[in-house]
Parts: structure tokens; sequence; C-alpha cells
């Protein structure tokens, strides 16, 4: 199924409505956007969701949360088991009766608790009768999605072409070894302004932009079960110790304890 064509699942009275549809490694959901608030989320394998702004990469035990009416593509990293929910937040950039969800696209972590709530949300169908057991469970549902942590999986993209073409070869190639100078050079413009731009367009300096880049496209390839080593080499970095020391900082875990 297309989460493309979901309307008819949703009960306009109902707090929320979930999906279940799984994808092989490698399929994508081309550019498209709903009405509604939607998260997310695989209980297996790992997706790429891209907008105009940006990235995210979401593993298991996370989920990403879109705003209504954003475009985004969906990429499949392993073989991926997709639950998604649709929540009924009203129009955009508002969350009447919702207060606390979130009021920007970010990635989330989806706890215990709320995953079974996902999962059951699954079985319940369009029809819903107010206070009954089923309506009550979807409320619980976007009532957990108002305390879950938001969670550093995002990677900004700059709206000036030349630093945008910089971005994307380097998410190709990650270990790809151009300096700032050499980046700048290329635009034509000083390595000061290099700086300058790439923070104010992204929020982020450029060498953590980078570092957050590697790590992200590390994620991609660990879900896909190769080897920590050949990720930690294929992402510019000298050594597997190196590699998981940064991924521990920057994840509070080693990578091979990621996806348990």
């Amino acid at each position: 199924m297309d989460t493309r064509n979901y309307h008819h699942l949703i009960d306009a009275n109902a707090p929320a409505a979930a999906l279940a549809i799984d994808y092989p490694h490698g399929h994508v959901i081309e550019a498209h956007r709903h009405a509604y608030a939607q998260l997310l989320y695989a209980i297996e394998g790992v997706l790429t969701v891209e907008t105009a702004d940006g990235r995210w990469v979401v593993p298991p035990t996370r989920g990403v949360w879109l705003q209504p009416e954003v475009d985004h593509q969906v990429r499949m990293r392993g073989d991926v088991k997709m639950r998604t929910v649709f929540v009924n937040a009203g129009p955009v950039g508002a969350s009447p009766g919702w207060p606390g969800l979130p009021q920007q696209s970010c990635v989330l972590e989806i706890h215990p608790l709320l995953r079974e709530l996902i999962v059951a949300a699954v079985g319940i169908g369009p029809e819903l009768e107010a206070d009954s057991r089923d309506w009550h469970l979807l409320r619980l549902l976007v009532h957990e999605l108002r305390s879950v942590p938001v969670l550093p999986l995002y990677l900004p993209l700059p709206a000036d072409a030349g630093l945008r073409a910089i971005c994307s070869t380097l998410m190709a190639q990650p270990d790809e070894p151009t300096t700032v100078g050499m980046h700048a050079a290329q635009l034509g413009i000083a390595t000061r302004t290099f700086h300058r731009m790439f923070l104010r367009q992204t929020g982020m300096r450029f060498g953590h932009w980078r570092q957050q880049a590697r790590l992200l496209l590390a994620l991609e390839q660990l879900a896909r079960g190769d080897k920590v080593i050949d990720v930690a080499l294929a992402h510019g970095y000298n050594s597997q110790s190196a590699f998981t020391a940064m991924f521990r900082r920057h994840f509070g875990i080693v990578p091979s304890r990621f996806f348990d």
C-alpha cells in the first residue's frame, strides 16, 4: 500500500490512524505530502527521509515526525517493516487539542510503550466510536508522542546551490578528502566566507556537519549488517576504534549495540 493514498482510512473525529507496510531494501517512495502530521517508524530496517531542508536517518527505536504538508521522499535501507501513524493534529502550525506535539519535523525516540501502542494501533479500523477502547488507545498514543525526546539524527542542507552541491558530493562519498580551503576555492570565495555562509544556512559548523553526515550515513550501512571496520574505513575513519569512539560520543552507545 502506498502511504500517499490513506485518506479513506482516517476518521475525521479519530485522534490518529496507523498503517503497516513492508518494503524491500532500496525501495523509494517518491516525494509526496500529507494533510496530516505523520510519524514514520520501522520496527526493522532503516528509513532515510529527505525534504527540501535536509535528511533524517531513522533506525529502529527511532521515528521521524513530519509536520503536515511537508514534501518528503522515503528510502529503505535494509528490508523495512514500516509502521506509520497519521495524527489528527489540526491545521499546519497548530495543534488544537494536542498541546505539546512537536512543532517542527524531527526524530523522536520510540520507547517500548510507544512501540506497542503503534503496533496495536495498526489493527484499529477507520470507523471509531468516541470513548471506545480503540479511541482511548489512539489518544494514549498521541499523548505519548508529546513526551518523547527529540534526537540529533538530522542533517540540514544549505539553500545555496554551490554549498548544496558540495554537501551532495560528501553524502555520496563520505570519505572524500577535500579540505575546507579547497571547497571555498571551488566556489570562488574566502575560507572565512565559506564557514560563515555554511553556518548561517545550516545552523551547523562545516566540520560538525561533515562528522554528522558520516555518522548518519554509517547507520545506513550498519543497518544492512556491514562490519563495523568496513563502515569505519568507508566513512573516512582510520580505525574501528576511532569510529567507535566518535559513534559512542554522539549516540551514547557503541555501533554493535545500536540496533539491539
